[in-house]
């Protein structure tokens, strides 16, 4: 046996026994190096210790994106900041890159009229928070409210919130599309009281908060839901016209176009 040959059988059972996979791919051609070069012991088990903890943290990535459910193409970098002047890049930016709103359980909150990029930004930050090391989630908003009423009727809500507690970061996309029925705005509350001040909520809404009646059928219900989210959040307003209509005004022939523009309300309008 050559001295750059490892024993291929007592090893390779001790390195799969430890489960360091990296290590036993790796280790002819990094224990070769090393005697060729003449390293010491230590730069070697350095070595060897750094490739398999390099990849089993992309491993950790790569299943925190698999469960975070994030659109794979949605990031910040092909995000059309320019499109959307209401809403600081630097700002969006900060938050992607500073994640002491998260350590502390502060929102997001993204309000303006469909098709304008809200979940396309959201989604971003998202993906910036998984490569950080962070975990999220990303779930239309109805289709959480129905899991939540389901975990409800079979006598295991607290479970299911137990089980969303594991992230860090749960964006629920298209909050206005959530019926307005008493089982259902109960258990979006219980959602947003069981995270208050604790673990972080990004919200897209096509609504602003004077509206909000229209989800949540209490009153005082709709109050105390938009006093915990506004409490600690930052607020990004995103009212332009739709990338789809846009496109579809532009794709019209010169003589067919008009000068419309929706018309559009703040996140803040009448909010109390």
């Amino acid at each position: 046996m050559s001295a750059t040959t490892l024993p291929s059988g007592r090893l390779a059972l001790m390195l799969t026994e430890l489960r360091l996979p990296t290590i036993k791919r790796l280790a002819d051609d990094l224990c070769a190096q090393s005697d060729r070069e003449g390293w010491p012991g230590h730069r070697l088990l350095e070595a060897l210790m750094e490739h398999e903890i390099a990849e089993r943290e992309f491993r950790r990535i790569d299943r925190h994106r698999a469960e975070s459910c994030l659109t794979p193409d949605k990031r910040l970098s092909s995000f059309d900041f320019a499109a959307v002047p209401s809403v600081s890049k630097a700002q969006v930016m900060a938050l992607a890159e500073g994640h002491e709103w998260i350590d502390r359980g502060a929102n997001v909150l993204l309000f303006g009229p469909p098709g304008v990029g809200k979940s396309h930004l959201v989604s971003g930050l998202g993906h910036a928070l998984v490569d950080a090391g962070r975990r999220v989630l990303f779930t239309r908003c109805s289709d959480l409210v129905q899991r939540l009423q389901a975990a409800r009727r079979d006598l295991r809500l607290p479970q299911e919130l137990a089980r969303l507690d594991r992230f860090d970061l749960l964006i629920l996309d298209d909050l206005s599309y959530v019926r307005r029925d008493q089982a259902e705005t109960s258990v979006l509350f219980e959602l947003i009281a069981e995270r208050y001040e604790r673990k972080s909520l990004a919200i897209t809404a096509n609504t602003p908060f004077s509206q909000w009646s229209d989800v949540f059928v209490d009153p005082a219900m709709t109050l105390a839901a938009v006093d915990r989210l506004v409490h600690h959040s930052t607020i990004l307003e995103m009212n332009v016209e739709s990338y789809r209509r846009r496109a579809a005004h532009a794709a019209q022939p010169s003589g067919r176009r008009t000068n419309a523009r929706p018309t559009t309300t703040t996140a803040t309008d009448h909010a109390t």
